[in-house]
């Protein structure tokens, strides 16, 4: 026996282990494809800001050109050299204000610009466009008309002239700015949803997670103390119910990392589970089984059947002294898999799994079951609890076929 016990004991570890390091294994993974996914977004976001800028610019380059030759010198003489210098010079303001525009980013989202409101945020880019256009505006002029010495193109006041290149310099700057900001907040409120999705998201892991790692501490007392009578009454048979205990621990951790297992798997653990508790009740279990092969490769969730199976022998079987007949069948019906557990009692209303969400002897378990089938496959997934007969009452469970492939 404490062989037996040592290898139970390793062979959960073990499983326990390989539950981890799979969790584990899948978290890298994902955390992995995350950072991926994001580099490759960042890597889009710079390719788009800078077609933005080229594009931008250069529009702005050839209007300024365009407007140039439209519209003529006013002083000085129209020969090439003057045009090459004047379509320079406007290159190097061009230049200039890409580079005022592309340092200036850092320098706002160190201070937050990008998180704040509309309200918070327009004052700050109408003081930031009167900055930078004049600063765009002293060092084009400076160094156009005191470094390179140019002829004064204009008979108009030079004040009056750089007066008015600030405006329209700072009207051309807020402009961008409005564009970059409304582009970011777009992006924030893309990314709002886009968390609020993983939030929900992760909530309903939770939920289910936590729903499916419920196990029944009554159904394992039980079991342990069968377990301890029958070792000096039928060793091997003692050792075959540590065995099919053991089954039951082993897939109860390996299935609480998945959303849904065939159905097939879960019949396998029902009969370890029927072995277990024929050991206490003896004759008074009795089972029918009616399980159509269409139905074996279902996906369904997991311990779902086992759970049906549990509260009808705790409700139906236990507190009868003569005990009864579960009868647990399953098939496609109406393009549904309807999964039946029947056994003898009476029900009392409300006749459906709403009963266990009030509290009532249909247990913890039920509304468990019902809360996931919800979670999993949506409002048309249905468990309910209704009259099978005399004296009979059956848990019937109703999972859409198109969401219920694994």
């Amino acid at each position: 026996m404490a062989a037996t016990q040592t290898t139970f004991s390793s062979e959960v570890g073990m499983d326990g282990l390989a539950v981890a390091g799979t969790g584990v294994l899948r978290s890298r993974v994902e955390i992995n494809r995350a950072n991926d996914t994001q580099a490759k977004l960042n890597r889009a976001k710079e390719r788009i800001y800078v077609l933005c800028q080229l594009g931008g610019w250069g529009a702005f380059w050839s209007m300024q050109i365009g407007l140039s030759r439209v519209f003529g010198r006013t002083t000085a003489s129209a020969n090439p050299r003057d045009e090459l210098s004047e379509s320079a010079t406007v290159v190097m303001v061009i230049l200039l204000g890409i580079l005022l525009t592309h340092f200036s980013r850092p320098h706002m989202t160190r201070w937050g610009w990008k998180d704040m409101s509309w309200r918070a945020l327009v004052p700050r880019v109408i003081g930031m466009g009167a900055f930078l256009s004049l600063i765009w505006m002293l060092l084009g002029f400076g160094y156009t008309y005191g470094v390179v010495r140019m002829v004064w193109p204009t008979q108009f006041s030079p004040l009056l002239v750089m007066l008015t290149v600030w405006i329209q310099g700072a009207f051309l700057i807020i402009g961008w700015l409005f564009l970059y900001f409304f582009y970011h907040i777009f992006e924030r409120l893309n990314r709002l949803q886009v968390e609020q999705l993983r939030l929900n998201a992760s909530v309903r892991e939770a939920e289910l997670r936590a729903l499916k790692s419920q196990i029944n501490p009554h159904f394992l007392f039980n079991s342990l103390n069968s377990l301890r009578a029958l070792i000096d009454e039928d060793a091997p048979r003692a050792r075959e119910s540590v065995t099919r205990l053991a089954n039951m621990l082993r897939y109860s951790l390996q299935s609480g990392q998945l959303e849904t297992v065939p159905l097939e798997e879960e019949l396998r653990i029902v009969e370890d589970y029927l072995a277990l508790e024929q050991i206490r009740h003896e004759n008074r279990l009795r089972v029918r089984w009616d399980i159509t092969a269409e139905v074996r490769a279902k996906a369904v969730p997991p311990m779902l059947l086992q759970t049906l199976v549990e509260n009808a022998v705790k409700y139906g079987i236990s507190v009868r002294r003569e005990g009864g007949e579960l009868f647990i069948s399953a098939r496609v019906e109406a393009n549904c898999i309807h999964i039946r557990v029947t056994n003898p009692g009476e029900l009392n209303p409300p006749s459906s799994a709403s009963a266990a969400r009030a509290g009532s002897s249909t247990g913890v378990g039920l509304r468990n079951a019902s809360e996931r089938l919800k979670l999993l496959f949506g409002e048309r997934a249905t468990l309910q609890l209704m009259s099978g007969g005399a004296d009979l009452v059956t848990a019937d469970v109703c999972i859409p076929l198109k969401t219920a492939t694994p």
